[in-house]
């Protein structure tokens, strides 16, 4: 941690390159499904984790950040890294750290140790496959030094725009520099600007492109308690009576994407020579990836998986009585499928929000999502440094509840009290809940503050 803030990007790969060389490449002892996009990624990848593990295989997890402790961005087999082998990594790789510290002329960054830590970590297990999320962008990423044999596109909307570029077109640019020659690349539904970056990326270096709502997707859900019934349509096969423990069509959506995912992966993507000629020409000419039956997976292994996954932080039920809510929502786009979600599956007569932010965000984005859904809302902060003032969010607050809808509360603990006794205020606690939400950081803290128990 004393490396810097993790926020403080210094957008190149050489640094990180010359780090995993010296340790020997251990990015290379396996192979990586890379993760990236705006909104999703982590869900995603822990989805892909899930059914890969149900599959038999060894597996490494690299997502971030973490909600409770940093150890949760490193985990093997669903676990995350104890702290006996978290320190030992770290101290395996420290002695190589200070040589490129040395060489550059300026310290290695939290994130960029970190990644490195992962892909040793992963090495050393060792695993048969990692599942990698990128921390942020794609081409310059700390992630970006292993080649995934299977790259994976959430959805791209406009985040991060002081390091990737404030338009839809330029993040996803950096987002498309996971796609790798000969890889396989599902791609979430996108805006159409995204999509055509993408596609022109994956036509550049001869990987297979798999979209959404086309070669696969979710076809049909229905809701149920706690989660919902899916089906999807894969890359090999259809797969039905799919029970998500998750809420919400984006988490079909990211179901379907985890799913295509590991097909593709079981099948394994093109890699050199007249098949990857045929792939880069399928592409140039408007199609995608068809696959082989060698791909499908065993029905009862994907309903096995799905069932037992989850994702912390994300519209996670923490209490009853009344119902409370973490979400992890952090930008409009997310906040948008939180709100939708929240409608289609709570019945709530009565929603309080509280809500912390970090202030380089799109809050008056966020809250004008919330506001049609939240009958009041208490504005406080975090525990990071990041965090936007109670009071200064007050006042953005304001202008959209009006001021008789915003609370103000100076600590996170004491916000969450409050609007559970705004939530009980009518006495019907039956339809009655509060959700937390704004920022990962804020889903973190109340799952610490209200004892949540595990990471998975």
């Amino acid at each position: 941690m004393s490396r810097g803030v993790e926020w403080d990007i210094d957008p190149t790969l050489d640094r990180i390159r010359d780090l995993i060389d010296l340790l020997g490449e251990p990015q290379r002892s396996y192979p990586v499904i890379h993760v990236a996009g705006t909104n999703g990624k982590t869900s995603t990848a822990r989805l892909i984790e899930a059914l890969l593990r149900e599959r038999g295989l060894r597996t490494g997890l690299y997502t971030s950040p973490e909600l409770t402790t940093l150890r949760e961005r490193i985990a093997i087999d669903g676990e995350p890294i104890s702290e006996e082998r978290f320190v030992e990594t770290l101290q395996d790789v420290l002695p190589y750290v200070g040589l490129i510290d040395d060489k550059h002329g300026v310290k290695l960054s939290f994130f960029e140790v970190l990644t490195a830590m992962a892909y040793a970590a992963f090495a050393d297990a060792p695993v048969d496959v990692a599942v990698v999320e990128t921390g942020m962008g794609g081409a310059w990423d700390a992630t970006n030094v292993a080649d995934g044999t299977v790259a994976v596109i959430t959805p791209i909307g406009l985040d991060h725009t002081r390091y990737l570029g404030d338009t839809i077109e330029e993040i996803a640019a950096e987002k498309a520099g996971i796609v790798k020659p000969g890889a396989i690349a599902i791609l979430a539904q996108q805006p159409v600007a995204a999509a055509e970056v993408l596609l022109r990326r994956i036509a550049e270096v001869g990987a297979v492109a798999a979209r959404e709502g086309i070669e696969f997707g979710a076809v049909h859900r229905d809701i149920a308690f706690g989660g919902q019934l899916v089906r999807i349509q894969g890359l090999h096969a259809t797969y039905d009576e799919i029970f998500l423990p998750l809420f919400g069509d984006h988490q079909a959506s990211n179901a379907a994407c985890a799913l295509a995912a590991v097909e593709a992966f079981a099948s394994g993507a093109p890699t050199r020579g007249e098949a990857n000629l045929e792939a880069t020409t399928r592409i140039a000419a408007g199609e995608s990836y068809t696959g082989g039956d060698e791909g499908q997976l065993d029905p009862a292994l994907v309903r096995s998986g799905f069932a037992k996954s989850g994702s912390p932080g994300r519209l996670e039920v923490v209490r009853t009585g009344p119902t409370v809510l973490l979400d992890a929502a952090h930008n409009p786009a997310g906040m948008e499928a939180s709100v939708a979600t929240v409608t289609e599956a709570f019945d709530f007569t009565r929603l309080v929000g509280v809500f912390a932010a970090f202030a380089d965000k799109d809050v008056a984005g966020m809250l004008e999502q919330l506001e049609p859904v939240l009958a009041e809302l208490v504005v406080t902060r975090n525990s990071s440094a990041r965090s936007l003032p109670a009071e200064e969010l007050a006042e953005i607050a304001e202008s959209i509840f009006g001021a008789d809808r915003v609370h103000v509360s100076a600590r996170l603990d004491d916000a969450i009290d409050q609007a559970i006794g705004l939530a009980e205020e009518t006495g019907e606690f039956q339809g009655a809940g509060v959700l937390i939400t704004g920022s990962v950081v804020t889903a973190g803290d109340a799952r610490t503050l209200l004892r949540v128990e595990g990471t998975k």
